[in-house]
């Protein structure tokens, strides 16, 4: 076991089996962690068909260091397993943190994902489809629940389509599913489509110039969402690329909006609301005071 800036990390633990082989973990704790710490599964991109979890590191320490246990997954890559295998991991992933809750010393109650490319879409789909059979895989913790608190999902293909035409912000299927993909396929694979008003709390951030993902993913995806009701908060960094998540520049910013986020949604969303309804009885006091004084 290492340690890097104060940060615990155990590599290569196997949280689940798929495609006959062990999936592995690496798991970032900080030290002198409270009890029942807030947890969240990070998980990297590279378009489903390539990267690893170690992509992940600079994120998870950063990450960990605002308190939260980081748990950097693996999830078969399509060169090496077709979809749904790469959803059917992620679960098996979110099946043994809650499992493993006590040995990781987490709040079972409190697992996000953050995502990124890829990893945006995986852990908005399995945020979208808690325990939902089709998506869920044999990869291990069978009956335990796949649900998540909140999803922080970074530069996000969101909706996907087959044929020559590409709605905005749309990702070809045949990206993730190669020469398999249907219609009916490339809808169940959307984020998109499960918006509804209990959609986990979701955070989305993206550049205006990814041309790998368009803005409109997330543009999209948040209008659905804020349709549906659901709670939703986007960043749009004006002029930045798909990747800025890994820049050095941003990856200290990136971690602390996504724990912020993850602060007020998860961790301690009555903090939040008592702020704010002391910040308005005093704007009212004001108003009073002033209306008195007329």
């Amino acid at each position: 076991m290492a340690t890097t800036d104060g940060i615990r990390i155990e590599e290569g633990v196997v949280f689940g089996r798929g495609g006959g082989r062990d999936l592995k973990c690496d798991i970032y704790t900080p030290a002198n962690i409270a009890p029942n710490a807030p947890a969240v599964l990070m998980l990297y991109g590279g378009g489903w068909r390539m990267g690893e979890r170690g992509r992940m590191r600079d994120a998870s320490t950063a990450h960990a260091k605002h308190g939260f246990v980081c748990v950097a997954g693996e999830y078969r890559l399509t060169p090496e397993s077709p979809w749904p295998a790469q959803i059917h991991d992620v679960k098996a992933s979110i099946r043994w943190m809650r499992a493993n809750a006590a040995r990781l010393g987490i709040d079972p109650s409190k697992i996000s994902i953050q995502g990124h490319s890829a990893g945006a879409h995986l852990g908005m789909l399995a945020a979208a489809t808690p325990n939902l059979p089709e998506f869920e895989g044999d990869g291990g913790n069978p009956g335990v629940s796949s649900e998540v608190a909140a999803i922080v999902a970074v530069y996000p293909p969101t909706v996907f389509h087959v044929g020559d035409q590409r709605p905005s912000g749309s990702t070809p299927a045949s990206a993730l599913m190669f020469e398999a993909a249907t219609e009916e396929k490339a809808k169940a694979a959307s984020p998109m489509a499960y918006a509804r008003a209990d959609f986990p709390p979701t955070f989305m951030l993206h550049g205006t110039k990814d041309t790998v993902v368009p803005v409109t993913a997330s543009l999209r995806m948040y209008d659905a969402l804020t349709a549906a009701g659901a709670k939703v908060e986007m960043h749009i960094y004006s002029g930045l690329p798909h990747g800025f998540g890994r820049l050095p520049s941003m990856l200290d910013m990136v971690q602390a909006e996504s724990a912020g986020f993850i602060n007020r949604n998860v961790v301690a969303p009555s903090k939040l609301a008592a702020e704010l309804a002391e910040v308005q009885a005093q704007m009212a006091a004001q108003q009073q005071a002033a209306a008195a004084a007329r």
